[in-house]
């Protein structure tokens, strides 16, 4: 059962049943014959319908920022910015599809010889709910305008953004089985990725459940995507301008009221900006608004789920049992919904959750060291690998760590991570692998397909 609790009064309102195996059967059905057709069109079709779903995308802005404030909880204004980043990111596939999968010519002697990219088929998307548009759209716009057919698996808790999208794509003009949703159980969720239909998967969500996903998908030899986990680093160094670190480091770690794989979660400090920086940090943190995601003005709205805030409230206990101290926050507050207050930890360290364990949720942890040497070494102290930032006003410096030090997929100075349609985005180590976005992210899902013809 899909159920719908609303995050700032934990009403429950609606349920959703799961799928029965006919609908199953039919949407994969459904999916194998019109991708076939899909396949066949040209890219200025497929641009069409994807161009269209931008329209619609703004043309309902409001309506699909409510639909995730209801679900998940997401303030309206990140909302809204959210659609209109699902509406850039379908037109720039829109306008570059063709030229990222023209065939590309190989000289070789004695014949003519080129790679061409085909689809691959239908691809498996099992999405979360923390951005249930953008992490929808900026697989499925590349993958669609690749050639590919979509069958969305999406978190239990947002199954109304799921249906909204498939509804989209359909009023843009998409044929009847190209995108479909699903509602799933995990255990049914298992058991199509093993369909011989399927022809890839693609998971967005906890490092556990990529690895329960590769494991299933690597059973039956499908292609993967795994964009998971993270613990992103940010190095405020010695000569960091500090406000303008204070301000990126604020905004990465409430982006999503701190729910989002590439928040900002470590700030490692050099010694001689500490107090500073922690007396800065904690004023702009506590000054950020926690309220209803329907309200104006609010950065911080309620967790997405009550066990997700319990087991957040639960790290911040055990890392200050560990020795990291409160400087802000961490009281679960008396009201209704699942609110978590902005909160910082200093003198975290080894051993402690806040150091050891992402924290998803509105809670930085400050890391104090004595030099960059040390910061390095200690943003590389993690199973993770999503995003990093570096924070000095040597930008030859903050380049080179950035480019040659960090162990991490996306790596900024002077700015906080984010994602952008043009550069590729995915992480290393347990934050997973493969890249979404950008020419590498449609070149994915595709056939990479050598083809020699010789001569007579």
């Amino acid at each position: 059962m899909h159920r719908v609790i609303d995050p700032a009064t934990g009403r429950e309102l609606r349920a959703i049943p799961n799928d029965t195996p006919e609908t199953v059967e039919a949407a994969v059905d459904a999916a194998v014959r019109v991708q076939a057709e899909w396949a066949r069109t040209g890219f200025d079709e497929r641009a069409a319908v994807v161009r269209k779903a931008a329209t619609l995308l703004r043309e309902r802005a409001d309506r699909w920022a409510a639909l995730m404030a209801e679900e998940m909880g997401k303030p309206l204004a990140q909302g809204r910015g959210e659609v209109e980043k699902c509406a850039w990111v379908c037109e720039y596939y829109a306008e570059r599809a063709a030229d990222f999968l023209a065939d590309s010519p190989v000289e070789v002697e004695g014949a003519r010889a080129y790679v061409a990219y085909r689809p691959l088929g239908v691809v498996l998307s099992i999405m979360p709910w923390n951005f249930p548009f953008w992490q929808v759209f900026r697989f499925a716009a590349p993958a669609l305008m690749a050639g590919n057919a979509v069958l969305l698996k999406h978190a239990s808790n947002v199954p109304g953004c799921a249906g909204a999208i498939e509804g989209l794509f359909r009023l843009a003009g998409a044929p009847d089985g190209l995108l479909t949703a699903l509602y799933l159980d995990r255990e049914q969720s298992g058991d199509l990725i093993e369909r011989p239909e399927i022809a890839a998967v693609t998971l967005t969500g906890s490092t556990g459940a990529g690895k329960a996903v590769a494991a299933r998908a690597g059973g039956a030899l499908k292609k993967t995507v795994l964009e998971l986990g993270g613990s992103d680093p940010y190095l405020v160094l010695e000569d960091a301008n500090l406000d303008q670190a204070v301000e990126a480091c604020v905004a990465g770690r409430l982006v999503n009221s701190g729910q989002s794989c590439v928040a900002a979660k470590r700030f490692i400090v050099v010694e001689p900006l500490r107090a500073d920086f922690e007396e800065k940090l904690v004023a702009r943190m506590g000054a950020a608004k926690m309220g209803p995601p329907t309200e104006e003005g609010v950065e911080v709205g309620p967790q997405a789920r009550e066990d997700l805030r319990d087991e957040l409230h639960e790290q911040v206990q055990r890392s200050v049992a560990k020795g990291a101290r409160l400087l802000l926050g961490g009281e679960i507050p008396q009201r209704a919904g699942w609110f978590y207050p902005p909160t910082v930890l200093t003198d975290v360290a080894p051993g402690q959750p806040a150091y050891e364990e992402e924290l998803f949720g509105p809670v930085a942890a400050i890391l104090p060291v004595s030099d960059e040497a040390e910061a390095i070494r200690v943003a590389n102290d993690s199973v993770f690998g999503l995003g990093g930032a570096v924070f000095t006003s040597d930008a030859e410096r903050g380049e080179r760590i950035a480019r040659d030090d960090l162990h991490v997929g996306c790596a900024f100075v002077n700015d906080h991570v984010k994602s952008h349609p043009a550069l590729p985005f995915g992480g290393v180590k347990e934050s997973g692998y493969g890249r979404e976005l950008g020419p590498f992210g449609i070149r994915e899902f595709v056939n990479v397909k050598t083809v020699w013809v010789g001569g007579g």
